[in-house]
C-alpha cells in the first residue's frame, strides 16, 4: 500500500522489537531534513548507523517534529495581525468604517492605555440598526431574507462605540495551543477571540477563518488519500 506524504518529509513506522516487524505508527508525524539533522547533532557529527542506531535516530527526529509541529501551531503563530482597535468614544460610524475598510467583522475596544476593554462586532451594527443577524435557529437565506426586508432604523449619529460594544470579552494568550483557542470558541459559542498579553494589550485576533484556514493546509499537505494496489 503506497503511503501518501508531504514533499520532503518522511512518513515513520513504528519498530516492533519483540515481533521484528515494522508496523504504522497510529501517532505518527511527518519529519523533515531539519528533524533528522537536530537528530543528528545530538549524537555526533560522524557515527557508523546501525538499525539501532536508526531507531534512535528516528525516534529523536519524531521528537523535535512534535515540538516543531507544536509550535506551529500556537495562536500566535496563526493569529490575524495587527489588530484594529477603536476606542469607547469613538463615533459608531469609525467603527463601521474601519470594520469595512479592512473587511473584518469584530474590533477590539480598547481605553487611553490600549488596554481591552470591550468588542464591538458587525453583528452589534446590524442589530442596533433594526437589522436581524443570523441566529442559530435561522438558516442562512431567512437571515439574508431578513436583511432585505426589514426596516432599517437608524441611531442617532453622534452615539458611540461604548453605547454597543460587549465588556465580557472572551480572550486567549499567544503562547497557548489552537486546540485550546477552538475549545474555548466552542465552550462560549463565539466566532472569535481576542489575543491579548499580560498587561491585556490586543496583540491580534483568532477567527473562525483562521480555524477553516488550517484545516484546508492539513489537507493539502495531507496530498491524496491511501491507495491499495
Amino acid at each position: 500500500m503506497p503511503v501518501a506524504a508531504a514533499p520532503g518529509c518522511l512518513r515513520i513506522l513504528a519498530f516492533n522489537a519483540d515481533r521484528g516487524q515494522i508496523m504504522p505508527d497510529d501517532n505518527w508525524c511527518s519529519l523533515s531534513r531539519e528533524d533528522f539533522e537536530h537528530a543528528l547533532d545530538e549524537m555526533g557529527s560522524v557515527i557508523d548507523v546501525t538499525v539501532s542506531d536508526l531507531i534512535v535516530i528516528t525516534d529523536k527526529a519524531r521528537k523535535h517534529a512534535q515540538m516543531r509541529r507544536a509550535e506551529s501551531l500556537r495562536v500566535r503563530t496563526l493569529m490575524t495581525h495587527p489588530v484594529h482597535t477603536v476606542t469607547p468614544d469613538a463615533p459608531l460610524s469609525t467603527a463601521a468604517q474601519l470594520l469595512l475598510t479592512h473587511q473584518i467583522s469584530g474590533l477590539p475596544v480598547v481605553d487611553h492605555l490600549n488596554h481591552l476593554a470591550g468588542i464591538i462586532t458587525e453583528a452589534d451594527l446590524l442589530t442596533a440598526i433594526g437589522v436581524p443577524c443570523h441566529r442559530a435557529s435561522q438558516n442562512l437565506w431567512q437571515t439574508l431574507e431578513g436583511m432585505f426586508s426589514h426596516p432599517i432604523q437608524l441611531r442617532e449619529p453622534n452615539e458611540t462605540v461604548s453605547a454597543l460594544m460587549v465588556t465580557e470579552v472572551i480572550t486567549i494568550h499567544p503562547q497557548q495551543c489552537i486546540e485550546e483557542a477552538l475549545e474555548s470558541m466552542k465552550k462560549h459559542r463565539v466566532k472569535r477571540l481576542v489575543v491579548i498579553d499580560e498587561q491585556r494589550v490586543p496583540l491580534g485576533m483568532i477567527t473562525r477563518s483562521n480555524l477553516v484556514r488550517i484545516f484546508f493546509d492539513r489537507m493539502r499537505k495531507a496530498g491524496p488519500p491511501d491507495t491499495v494496489d
